[in-house]
């Protein structure tokens, strides 16, 4: 008789609580937050400027102790931070000092100690081509844009090669045109070429459409304090095409849902008025 092999999620948040202290007050950024984060899934957090997104982010990375609940990666409690995971920030977070050669082997330094400073500049060379930035490794930070800044950020966390990525909306301060060449550019290093297990993405954005195209699942956050909405398996098939994908209808009535969600709870807490869409 064969049994059938129980796994755990990659990460687990059960009823999260946050809560932080300004000017002797005492405030709740987030309030009873769970959902789960499987191997290899890529999810997208979503929810009104305030909601805690960056919040649940800090707490993923252990710099944010939570006031209840738990958190648990791979069925281990989490309890600081850890070379499992890497983080790619808004702000691209470079040291101005270094190349951006230096600044990608500094990050696999960190993580790998056995590795020689030539293996470690050797895998910064790949990942540099990866990322389209083959000739600009002997670069300063402020030599390059800041589409090309984020494109270094992105390569030195894939070149650390940890489990998971925490992805604070790192593609928010980039002008429209690089953010979707920077959305491609995500998706096809994460969705790779199949011979490797692909990383586990935790990504928070503002942006609907950045959340729909990069997805497997997206949480939508309630207004502060933040806790869940609604948790959204994105039902479009991989690899997605932007361009045919946005003009089918189906797309157009899973977009108006997310809108919904996002707009329909802002407009509750100020007004109680129903956002029609």
């Amino acid at each position: 008789m064969s049994t059938a092999v129980q796994t755990v999620p990659k990460i687990d948040i059960r009823h999260l609580t946050v809560n932080y202290a300004e000017k002797n007050r005492e405030f709740t950024a987030l309030r009873d937050v769970s959902f789960t984060v499987e191997e290899g899934e890529f999810v997208s957090i979503i929810g009104a400027s305030g909601c805690g997104k960056s919040t649940l982010l800090s707490v993923l990375e252990g710099l944010y102790r939570q006031a209840g609940g738990e958190i648990t990666i791979d069925g281990e409690p989490l309890t600081g931070t850890g070379t499992e995971r890497g983080v790619v920030f808004q702000h691209y977070s470079l040291f101005p000092w270094m190349t951006t050669r230096n600044n990608i082997a500094f990050g696999i330094a960190q993580v790998r100690k056995d590795l020689s400073r030539k293996e470690r500049l050797q895998i910064a060379d790949t990942f540099l081509e990866k990322v389209g930035l083959g000739e600009f490794g002997s670069k300063y930070p402020s030599q390059l844009s800041g589409g090309m800044q984020q494109r270094a950020a992105i390569a030195r966390a894939l070149a650390m090669d940890t489990q998971i990525l925490l992805m604070d909306e790192p593609f928010s301060a980039i002008d429209a045109k690089n953010r979707i060449v920077l959305q491609e550019l995500l998706l096809h290093l994460w969705e790779g070429d199949g011979t490797e297990p692909r990383k586990t993405v935790v990504f928070v954005t503002h942006d609907i459409d950045e959340a729909i195209l990069l997805s497997d699942k997206i949480v939508v956050l309630t207004a502060h304090p933040g806790t869940v909405a609604e948790i959204i398996p994105v039902p479009f098939e991989r690899p997605r095409d932007r361009a045919e994908l946005v003009k089918t209808p189906e797309y157009g009535a899973f977009r108006n849902r997310l809108l919904h969600l996002f707009y329909q709870d802002i407009a509750e807490r100020i007004g109680g008025e129903e956002v029609i869409l």
